[in-house]
C-alpha cells in the first residue's frame, strides 16, 4: 500500500454525500439528543447549514458526539466500560494513576515499572482519545495520560473490527470531558500522604458561543516514582517529580462541522532506586569497594502531543480526519563510578522518537441494514538513540583485563513508515443479529525492510433474549515492533570490553502475525446483575515480547518463532440503590518458543533450552482478579473496599522461566464525604488506605527471560484528597 489509499478514502467520502440512510446512524453510546440536535446530526439536506446560534452550541456538540461515537463499532470484541462514577469511587478516586484504573478490567495483570499486560500479551496497547489513535511514547516509568481528564474509557478485546489494529492486545478507548457539557466552571485540589506524596491539581472547563474547551493539570511529587527493588518499607533513592496537561479546545464550524485540538505534555524525572548490600563485580582505578545504597541513576522522561481533528458530516457520512504529531525523550544518567564497578558499564542513555500522523474514518448508512465504515492510518516516525558508554578492557573470556576505563560513542538513527486501510460492513439480520465483516491492511517499514498483511476480520453477535447477548468473533492480527533495532556495527564496537555480547546476526525486531478467536456471553440478572464469561484463543507466528537488558532501565523488543495465548474470564456487575460492585477473574496461560531477534540479550544457555523447548512467557500470571464494592450511606457519604489478586508473574526454575512467584492480594479501603461549608461551598474530601493489611509481595524477582531488578508491590499508605469545584 502507497499513499493513494488515502486519495481514494477521501474522494469516497465525498461521492459517499449524497448517499442517505432511511433512519439516523445508531450508536452504541451518548446522550439523549434534542430535537434540535436529531435536525443537526442528519444534516441540512443540500441547504445552507443553519447558523450555530440558531440550535445551541451544547445540542449541536451532542449530535457531532453521537456522530464520532458512530465511527467506531465494537461489534464482536470484547467490552469493558469504566466511566468517570466508577473512577470517583476507586480509593484515590481521580488521582488514581491511569494503569490503576485499567487494573480494574478482566484479563489486566500488573507488572513493575507500571507496565500493564492484557491476555497473555505484552503491553501492545492502544490508547485512543475521542477516537484518535495516540501513537505510543517511549517505554518507561510514567504515565502520559490523566485521569482527571476521562469521561468515560472503555477496554476493548477479543476479536477486534477491521477498524482496530497495529496494537490490538487492547484498545483504551478515552472519551474526555468537555467544556459544553459540564458549563462554566473549573475544580482546585490536592492530594498528600505516605512517601512524600503530594499531588496538587487544576482543571477549567466551559463554552461560549462556538468555542468550547477542557484544561487541566497537575503535579505528582513523592518517596515511590518506582517500585521498590527490596522488601523494606521505604525505598532507597526513589523520588520523582512529575508534572501532567491536557486540553481539548474545539470551535463549531457551523451546524455540521467541528475543529477541535487536542494537547497533551508530560514532563517526568525518576531516582532509580537502589538494592544496598550489593557486591561490585569490577574494581575502578585503585577502588574495589562501593555501597551500593549510595548509587545516583536518574532517569528523564518527556511526551508532548498534539492532535488537529475536522469532524462533523457530508450528507449521510459521518467523518473525523486528524494530524497529530507526538514527541517523546528518554535520557537515562548512570553513577560513572558506581555502574562501572556492579555492571562494567556506564552508560548515559538517550531516546527519542518523533510521530506524524494522519488519520481518517468514515462510516455510511447505506440502508436500513447496512452501515460501511472505512478509513485509512499512515505513520511517519523518527527515532534516534544515543549511548555513550564507558566501560573496561576485557580479554578473551570477557575477564576485566584494566581497571581504567575507556570511552565508546554508539548513535544510531532509524526512519519507520506506517500505512493502513480498512473497510467493514455492520449487517443487522432482522432484530436479534448483528455481523460486522471487514479487510484491512497494514504496512510498515522499518531500516528500508518492509513487511505487509492483509487481515480479515469477522464478528457476530446474537441478542438471544432480551437479558443474553452472545458473541463471537475472529481477527487476523499484524503488529509492527517498536521503533528500534541494534545493527551488528554497534554490537561489535564493544567487542574487547566488559559489555561484549554475542552477535547471532537477527537484531531487527519483526512483526508479529496472529489469528485471535473469541466467544463470550452476557447475561442480566434483574435489574441489578450483569454476568459475563469470555474464552479466547491465540495463534501467533514472531511473538513479540520486551525485555529490560544492561544497567539502563530502557525496554527492547525480540521475537518468539511461536507462540501460544489463552484463557477465560470472568465479570460481575451488581447496581441497586446505594451499593455498587464488580468482580473480575481471569485464568489465562501464554507460551513461546524460539528467540529468533535481538539474540544478543541473552545467555546462550537460555537461548539453547528455548530453541529446543516451549516455555512461559515472562508476564505469564496464571489466575488474575480484581474487585471493588462501594455504598452511598447517604448523599454526602460513601464507603469503598477495592482489591488486586494475581496468582505471581514467572521466574526462573529449573529452566527459564520456569516457576511462578508467590500469590498477592491487596485490598485497599476508602471514605469520601461532601462536605457544605457556609460561604465556601462544596467540598469533596476522600481519605484511603492503600495495602490495608501492609501485605509484602513481589512482582518480579529478578530472573526471568527478559527481567531486570526485582519490585515488590506497594507498602501500607494513608492519602487524604480535597476536591473544590467552582
Amino acid at each position: 500500500m502507497k499513499a493513494s489509499p488515502i486519495a481514494l478514502a477521501l474522494a469516497a467520502a465525498l461521492l459517499a454525500s449524497g448517499i442517505h440512510a432511511a433512519e439516523p446512524t445508531p450508536t452504541s453510546t451518548g446522550a439523549p439528543v434534542a430535537d434540535d440536535a436529531t435536525v443537526a446530526a442528519e444534516g441540512s439536506g443540500g441547504q445552507p447549514p443553519l447558523p450555530v446560534r440558531e440550535l445551541g452550541e451544547v445540542s449541536v456538540s451532542a449530535a457531532l458526539d453521537q456522530a464520532r461515537n458512530a465511527l467506531s463499532p465494537d461489534t464482536g470484541s470484547s467490552q469493558y466500560v469504566i466511566d468517570h462514577k466508577a473512577i470517583v469511587q476507586l480509593p484515590l478516586g481521580a488521582s488514581t494513576p491511569m494503569n490503576q484504573v485499567l487494573l480494574q478490567a478482566p484479563g489486566v495483570v500488573q507488572d513493575s515499572y507500571g507496565g500493564l499486560h492484557v491476555r497473555g500479551d505484552h503491553a501492545n496497547l492502544q490508547y485512543r482519545i475521542n477516537g484518535v489513535i495516540v501513537p505510543e511514547s517511549i517505554s518507561g516509568f510514567g504515565q502520559t495520560l490523566d485521569t482527571r481528564m476521562i469521561q468515560s474509557v472503555n477496554l476493548l478485546d477479543g476479536a477486534l473490527p477491521a477498524q482496530y489494529g497495529l496494537r490490538t492486545a487492547a484498545v483504551v478507548d478515552i472519551t474526555t470531558k468537555s467544556g459544553h457539557d459540564l458549563g462554566n466552571g473549573g475544580s482546585v485540589g490536592i492530594t498528600g500522604g505516605s512517601f512524600g506524596m503530594l499531588n496538587p491539581n487544576a482543571s477549567i472547563w466551559g463554552s461560549t458561543d462556538r468555542w468550547s474547551w477542557y484544561l487541566t493539570g497537575n503535579y505528582l511529587e513523592n518517596d515511590v516514582g518506582i517500585e521498590n527493588p527490596t522488601s523494606s518499607r521505604k525505598p532507597v533513592h526513589d523520588h520523582t517529580n512529575q508534572v501532567k496537561g491536557f486540553g481539548d479546545i474545539s470551535y463549531l464550524i457551523d451546524n455540521d462541522t467541528r475543529l477541535s485540538f487536542m494537547f497533551g505534555v508530560t514532563n517526568n524525572r525518576f531516582q532509580i532506586p537502589n538494592n544496598p548490600g550489593q557486591e561490585p563485580q569490577f574494581g575502578y582505578l585503585g577502588l574495589t569497594e562501593f555501597d551500593s545504597a549510595r548509587l545516583n541513576e536518574r532517569q528523564r522522561e518527556n511526551t508532548r502531543f498534539g492532535v488537529l481533528s475536522l469532524q462533523g458530516k457530508l450528507g449521510g457520512t459521518d467523518y473525523q480526519v486528524s494530524l497529530g504529531q507526538r514527541y517523546t525523550s528518554l535520557t537515562y544518567s548512570p553513577d560513572l563510578v558506581g555502574d562501572l564497578m556492579f555492571n562494567g558499564v556506564a552508560a548515559n542513555v538517550g531516546r527519542s522518537n518523533r510521530a506524524s500522523t494522519l488519520q481518517a474514518d468514515f462510516s455510511t448508512p447505506l440502508n436500513d441494514t447496512h452501515t460501511l465504515r472505512y478509513g485509512v492510518y499512515g505513520s511517519f516516525e523518527r527515532a534516534a538513540s544515543g549511548n555513550d558508554a564507558w566501560v573496561f578492557p576485557a580479554d578473551a573470556d570477557g575477564n576485566q583485563s584494566s581497571t581504567t576505563p575507556i570511552n565508546i560513542v554508539d548513535n544510531n538513527k532509524l526512519i519507520a513508515k506506517t500505512w493502513s486501510a480498512y473497510v467493514q460492513d455492520e449487517w443487522s439480520i432482522g432484530q436479534d443479529w448483528t455481523v460486522n465483516y471487514g479487510l484491512r491492511g497494514d504496512q510498515y517499514t522499518l531500516a528500508g525492510t518492509t513487511s505487509s498483511q492483509l487481515s480479515p476480520r469477522l464478528g457476530v453477535v446474537w441478542q438471544a433474549t432480551d437479558s443474553t447477548t452472545v458473541h463471537a468473533g475472529y481477527s487476523r492480527y499484524f503488529t509492527p515492533p517498536a521503533t528500534e533495532m541494534i545493527a551488528s556495527f554497534n554490537i561489535a564496537k564493544f567487542d574487547g570490553t566488559t559489555n561484549a555480547v554475542a552477535d547471532s546476526g537477527n537484531n531487527t525486531p519483526l512483526a508479529e502475525r496472529s489469528d485471535y478467536f473469541d466467544v463470550g456471553v452476557q447475561q442480566r440478572l434483574g435489574d441489578a446483575w450483569t454476568l459475563g464469561v469470555d474464552a479466547y484463543y491465540r495463534k501467533v507466528r514472531r511473538l513479540q515480547d520486551e525485555g529490560q537488558f544492561g544497567s539502563a532501565l530502557v525496554y527492547s523488543t525480540f521475537n518468539y518463532a511461536e507462540g501460544r495465548v489463552k484463557g477465560v474470564e470472568f465479570t460481575a456487575n451488581y447496581e441497586q440503590g446505594p451499593l455498587s460492585a464488580y468482580f473480575n477473574a481471569s485464568l489465562g496461560k501464554a507460551i513461546g518458543k524460539r528467540i529468533i531477534s535481538s539474540q544478543y540479550n541473552f545467555a546462550p544457555d537460555d537461548l539453547a533450552w528455548v530453541n529446543q523447548h516451549w516455555i512461559f512467557l515472562d508476564h505469564d500470571q496464571k489466575l488474575t482478579s480484581s474487585g471493588g464494592v462501594s455504598y452511598a450511606l447517604d448523599d454526602a457519604t460513601r464507603l469503598g473496599a477495592s482489591y488486586l489478586y494475581g496468582s505471581g508473574l514467572r521466574k526462573d526454575g529449573a529452566v527459564p522461566n520456569g516457576a511462578s512467584l508467590p500469590a498477592y492480594f491487596q485490598l485497599n479501603l476508602n471514605v469520601a464525604h461532601d462536605f457544605v461549608i457556609d460561604d465556601f461551598g462544596p467540598l469533596h474530601v476522600q481519605l484511603a488506605l492503600i495495602n490495608a493489611l501492609d501485605r509484602t509481595y513481589e512482582l518480579r524477582d529478578g530472573s526471568g527471560i527478559g527481567v531486570g531488578a526485582p519490585q515488590f508491590g506497594p507498602r501500607r499508605g494513608v492519602y487524604l484528597s480535597l476536591q473544590k469545584d467552582f
